[in-house]
């Protein structure tokens, strides 16, 4: 079955990426996770995200097209990237994502992939 892990992180834990200190533990940690779910045979797909300020967020309200710069609303939390992972069950992508730096600063979200539509 196909999960996907996504990472979240605080703003500060973010902003370690770029900080000539506090970046190499940062990503070290991250290629360490990565590079563990890559020998496990497990992973599918995956994606570090730029930082928020860099999105856009779309809504369609009354047939017109809103755009915003940024993440929609203020949160302490963002989401960094995500993995997709192929385990038997969801006891096993708990354990996967357990290990994940971001669970120990702030949160990882399992949530199980929808199989292909039928006829695809």
């Amino acid at each position: 079955m196909h999960y996907m892990l996504m990472f979240y992180e605080p703003t500060a834990v973010m902003a370690e990426r770029d900080d000539p200190v506090q970046g190499p533990p940062y990503w070290g940690a991250w290629m360490a996770y990565i590079g563990a779910i890559s020998e496990a045979g497990i992973m599918v797909s995956g994606n570090g995200l730029q930082l928020p300020h860099t999105g856009t967020t779309v809504r369609v309200a009354d047939g017109r097209r809103h755009v915003q710069d940024g993440p929609f609303a203020e949160t302490k939390e963002q989401l960094g990237g995500y993995v997709i992972i192929d385990v038997p069950d969801l006891d096993e992508a708990l354990a996967w994502a357990a290990r994940a730096p971001s669970s120990a600063s702030a949160a990882t979200e399992v949530r199980p992939c929808l199989p292909p539509p039928p006829g695809r």
